[in-house]
C-alpha cells in the first residue's frame, strides 16, 4: 500500500510551486503540501523509534553496566 501511495504521489508530477502552495488546516491555518508530507515522514519515523525502543527494552538488564551508555534503554 505504501509503495502504491508513493507511486500515486509521484505520478502527480508536483512542482516546487505546487508543493509550496498554501492550503488551510482547520487548526493550524495556512500550511503547505510540503509541510504535510514532511509531517507524514516524521510520523512514520516516530513509529520506527517506538518500535526500536520496545525491541531494545528486552535487553535492558542483559547489557549490564553498558546501560548507562544506551539512552534508549532508560
Amino acid at each position: 500500500l505504501r509503495a502504491a501511495n508513493l507511486q500515486a504521489l509521484q505520478s502527480l508530477g508536483l512542482s516546487d510551486a505546487s508543493m509550496d502552495a498554501p492550503g488551510t488546516h482547520p487548526d493550524f491555518g495556512p500550511v503547505t503540501l510540503r509541510q504535510l508530507l514532511a509531517t507524514w515522514v516524521a510520523h512514520d519515523l516516530t513509529h520506527i523509534g517506538q518500535i526500536a525502543r520496545v525491541m531494545a527494552r528486552r535487553y535492558r538488564d542483559a547489557v549490564g553496566p553498558w546501560r548507562a551508555f544506551l539512552p534508549m534503554l532508560g
